[in-house]
């Protein structure tokens, strides 16, 4: 069957879950933004009780905000409401709690969707993975730069840093005026919720409260990011042999996450059923899943076996797998250079003899 076919019958299947539902949607937000704004007042409250009471409360506030997030993701597809106006409103507002500029962030997460898995397409809206060839033949700057990025305190530790105050803030060199202006609107929007809470609390105090929460949210994120595309063997293909329904079902895995985990993600552990069709709300993505019987062999992690791609780096065309840096250590053009190196030593001896 060829994959026109299998995506007609596939999306046959979803269409009925693509379809938003407003009571879900408002009862979505009820219950995730003013917990949020609740355990952020306590957090704060904390502080004069004790400070690890303080970062408990922040802890469990940046999981809301990761389930925001996912709000503001779906208002990103329109998948959210029905009225695109109202996706605007709520994307451009729950990206103000989140830091994230909407319109910016939309048309490089569409870009990530109409390329996941796709090696000549890669750089914009995804991780940056480099294939083994790539990496052996790189210089030595470059795999240096690469190995950096890859490294899990860089990417999981200064990730959301860079990402919350870099990133996020600016605007490309040729973005329309729609989406430069919505950039600006969320940037000056932050920095006024900012001040009034600093002038009313105080820098020390906001910042032992959003500082937690922010960190926390940014590195659950990219790490939900980084593992539903980077496990064993996930689909990666050159343009020629690209498929969009595998880049779908075998580029995008099944994580089975704990209920409270998967109620706080906003259920994006099925991030096969959403690569297949990003119209479908994320309070639909397990329906969709459970009635549909050829997704269900997606690859599925678990918290534990999701731990293993943090040794994933590099991406192996011949084998069609992740494999580690050691892995490849011995491709390396090392042995060459030290030959060549005393070869160039003992001409020189020769000379100067």
């Amino acid at each position: 069957m060829s994959s026109n076919s299998k995506l007609s019958q596939l999306k046959k299947s979803i269409a009925p879950f693509e379809k938003s539902d407003i009571k879900s949607s408002l009862k979505q937000i009820l219950n995730t933004v003013p917990p949020f704004f609740l355990l952020w007042f306590l957090a704060y409250q904390s502080l004069s009780i004790s400070i690890w009471l303080t970062f408990a409360f922040a802890v469990v506030a940046a999981g809301f905000v990761v389930r925001i997030f996912i709000i503001f993701h779906d208002c990103c597809h329109g998948s959210f409401f029905k009225s695109k106006k109202l996706n605007n409103i709520v994307g451009t507002i729950t990206g103000v709690i989140t830091m994230f500029p909407y319109e910016k962030w939309k048309r490089e997460h569409s870009i990530h969707h109409a390329t996941s898995s796709n090696l000549a397409k890669r750089g914009t809206g995804d991780v940056w993975i480099m294939t083994v060839d790539e990496y052996v033949s790189a210089s030595f700057k470059e795999r240096m730069a690469y190995r950096l990025y890859r490294n899990p305190i860089v990417m999981f530790g200064l990730g959301p840093l860079y990402l919350f105050l870099i990133t996020n803030r600016f605007n490309r060199k040729d973005a329309r005026k729609k989406e430069r202006l919505n950039t600006h609107l969320i940037n000056v929007s932050v920095v006024a919720v900012y001040s009034v809470l600093i002038w009313l609390i105080g820098w020390q105090a906001f910042l032992l409260v959003q500082t937690p929460i922010l960190f926390v949210s940014g590195s659950l994120g990219i790490w939900l990011f980084y593992v539903q595309h980077q496990f064993e063997d996930s689909y990666f293909e050159n343009e020629e042999e690209w498929d969009y329904v595998k880049a779908a079902i075998d580029g995008s895995s099944y994580y089975k996450l704990p209920k409270v985990l998967q109620w706080v993600t906003g259920n994006i552990g099925y991030h096969h059923v959403h690569h297949l069709s990003p119209r479908v709300p994320n309070y639909n993505l397990e329906k969709v899943h459970e009635t549909t019987p050829p997704l269900q062999q997606a690859t599925t992690i678990t918290v534990g076996s999701s731990l293993q791609s943090i040794r994933f780096r590099l991406y192996d065309q011949k084998s069609k797998t992740f494999v580690s840096f050691k892995q490849v250590a011995h491709l390396l053009p090392k042995a060459k250079s030290n030959v060549e190196l005393k070869k160039r030593q003992a001409s020189l001896q020769t000379n100067n003899k």
